[in-house]
């Protein structure tokens, strides 16, 4: 298969016309006419997951997050992003990112992450114009369990990280429609009050939005980290890729934690802080 093969079977699943303004998707490195026989799917583009690629023989990176969001002149190798491409480039493997367009596709990131829970989806958070896709999604559990219980859930079904999964909102509430959006999903708290949902799964909460919507009467929240959010979607993706073509490709689900964050603490204080 050609590079090239491959980016037909990624842009038919996520259509760059369907990102965001001001994101940037599609190939960052790599010949179009170069041979893929094994992918690397992984949530972001480091330098834990480019030596993952190049250790596994990979010709294509496939990451969520882009390299290069924001302009640049340049991509010297003394730079952290550039020695990325340099390095790359120099073991023969391609850069090729899919974002918001891999947000609002279906299925998408967030019918990854609402899969990983167990839920059934039953549409978008915020639909888009043809309204069957969007951002975000809704769905429903089998059954009510408790907020309590249902961030321990939320818990088992992602990676572990050292942030884990924190929720606001009455320990006792009964949990059954949810929405969720993988990613920093703060931007939809006016859009999750006003779609009758009983908690909202999404990462990089902050406070005072976070204090204001539970304050306010709105659903349950249940923050996670960023990463651990998203990186369902690269067994999604890997699927996607192993369906088009068949036993030609081999795709990797990367195996490297990239969230950030790499020490937690809490009191030993007995009881915390009231």
């Amino acid at each position: 298969m050609k590079l090239a093969d491959v980016i037909v079977a990624l842009e038919t699943a996520y259509p760059p016309k369907t990102a965001e303004k001001w994101d940037a998707v599609g190939l960052v490195c790599g010949d179009p006419e170069d041979e893929v026989t094994k992918i690397l799917v992984c949530v972001d583009p480091t330098q834990s997951t480019v030596d993952e690629a190049i250790e596994s023989e990979a010709q294509l990176v496939l990451a969520h997050h882009p390299l290069l969001l924001r302009g640049v002149n340049g991509v010297p190798a003394d730079d952290p992003k550039g020695a990325l491409v340099h390095k790359l480039i120099r073991n023969g493997a391609a850069l090729y990112c899919a974002h918001t367009n891999a947000d609002s596709a279906l299925p998408g990131v967030s019918d990854a992450l609402a899969k990983a829970i167990g839920l059934t989806v039953t549409g978008p958070l915020e639909p888009s114009e043809q309204g069957d896709t969007g951002l975000g999604r809704i769905g429903e559990l089998e059954r009510p369990e408790p907020l309590k219980d249902f961030a321990r859930r939320v818990a088992n079904a992602l990676p572990v990280t050292v942030q884990g999964v924190r929720a606001a909102g009455d320990p006792e509430r009964l949990i059954k429609r949810v929405a969720v959006c993988g990613g920093a999903g703060d931007s939809f708290l006016d859009t999750v009050k006003r779609a009758g949902v009983d908690a909202y799964v999404t990462a990089d909460l902050r406070h005072h939005p976070a204090s204001e919507h539970i304050e306010a009467g709105g659903p349950a929240l249940v923050d996670v980290a960023h990463w651990a959010s998203e990186w369902p979607w690269c067994e999604q993706a890997a699927e996607i890729l192993r369906a088009a073509f068949g036993g030609r490709v081999d795709v990797l689900v990367s195996t490297r934690r990239t969230d950030p964050w790499t020490v937690g603490a809490t009191s030993e204080a007995a009881g915390g802080h009231a």
